[in-house]
């Protein structure tokens, strides 16, 4: 038998699974950053796009999922 979530167990959850993105973006765009300083930029830039690209999805998933209004 399966148990039904409230609202706000459904909102922690998947703030916690958000929140995971959100790191994942920012580490990959810092990684990004210390490629461009150490090995050459447009690699750097790669990883960067990368990163902004995972934030974007991020971004994306709120808006869809809450229906938060702009």
């Amino acid at each position: 038998m399966k148990r039904r979530l409230s609202e706000q167990q459904e909102f922690e959850i998947m703030k916690m699974v958000l929140d995971k993105f959100l790191w994942l973006g920012f580490g990959i765009m810092a990684y990004g950053m210390y490629v461009m300083y150490a090995v050459e930029v447009p690699l750097g830039l790669s990883w960067m796009i990368a990163g902004a690209v995972i934030l974007f999805i991020f971004t994306w998933v709120i808006v869809k999922e809450y229906e938060i209004i702009r």
